[in-house]
């Protein structure tokens, strides 16, 4: 199959997208991305490489780094982590208040931003230096040393963070969140300010398709077991209120976040990545859901 062609053809027919849509400019540093970078990489297990557009241009990834704390999280704690923070699709919005006052501070799952805010409380538990840690853990599944923090972000995440400290307090109140306030969300906000490429996302992400292992080096991140849960969370919860339709239209398992990115794997196959900044009302790339959706139609490679 000539996946360079695919990427081609997907570039042209979602051309019509590039101005639809809103970047996130409730975060002020987002506000200032330029609006048409579009970027693709996909990567396979067997180590074949295929991008186009502006792949190895690195953004904020967002939310998609939610993925990582819960990784680090789950290799600490296993699955006693699910105590804290549930496993269902939230059906609401991913900063909601009053479904996380209504069910008594449990979030839903760890990918809205109360369960993310949930599993920064466990890391800053359970690590005496997390942010180094998250870093460094992030560096050994990207062999990449480059990958860090973006602090005008994290900074600019702090400056507007209102609804997030009110969801941290709310967890206080409810003893869901065990730390002080204000270190949680510090970490917090780095973690959403961490910065990456299309390319890079897409090689980072094979751990995932490679049931908890990293390619070539076979060094076992997760066990298959807490790999495949964590799959079922992204392939149930991976995209706010609109995880039911990407996987209706795209059959993949996958993050996003509002900072134009969207990764996702087919297990034991590829991981494949995309970057449109414009986000649709529910907070995902419109221009990438299309562009995702094209893939696995032309290509035929979903898990369904």
């Amino acid at each position: 199959m000539d996946y360079q062609k695919i990427l081609d053809e997907i570039t042209s027919q979602t051309a019509y997208l590039q101005g639809k849509g809103e970047v996130a400019s409730y975060i002020p540093e987002l506000a200032k991305v330029d609006s048409h970078h579009f970027g693709i990489s996909l990567h396979f297990l067997e180590g074949n490489h295929f991008q186009l557009g502006d792949a190895e241009t690195r953004f904020s990834i967002q939310s998609i780094a939610k993925v990582f704390s819960l990784s680090m999280a789950i290799r600490l704690l296993d699955e006693t982590i699910f105590e804290r923070v549930g496993v269902e699709p939230s059906g609401t919005a991913f900063n909601s208040l009053l479904q996380l006052d209504y069910e008594q501070g449990i979030p839903r799952n760890p990918f809205i931003n109360a369960g993310a805010l949930v599993i920064s409380d466990i890391l800053v538990s359970e690590l005496e230096q997390p942010k180094q840690a998250l870093l460094a853990f992030v560096r050994k599944l990207s062999a990449n040393p480059e990958i860090g923090f973006n602090p005008a972000v994290a900074a600019s995440e702090k400056l507007q963070g209102y609804r997030n400290t009110a969801l941290a307090n709310l967890l206080k109140s409810h003893g869901n969140l065990h730390n002080e306030v204000e270190e949680v969300l510090d970490f917090y906000f780095h973690l959403c300010s961490i910065e990456m490429s299309c390319k890079e996302l897409s090689r980072t992400f094979l751990v995932f398709a490679n049931h908890g292992k990293i390619p070539g080096t076979k060094e076992e991140i997760l066990s298959t077991s807490q790999a495949k849960r964590l799959n079922a969370l992204m392939q149930t919860c991976g995209f706010y209120d609109e995880a039911g339709e990407f996987s209706f239209t795209v059959g993949l398992p996958g993050k996003s976040g509002v900072g134009g990115g969207i990764v996702a794997i087919h297990p034991e196959k590829y991981s494949i990545s995309v970057w449109s900044p414009k986000l649709n009302k529910k907070g995902n790339s419109v221009r990438g859901m299309k562009a995702l959706e094209l893939f696995t139609t032309k290509s035929g490679l979903s898990v369904f």
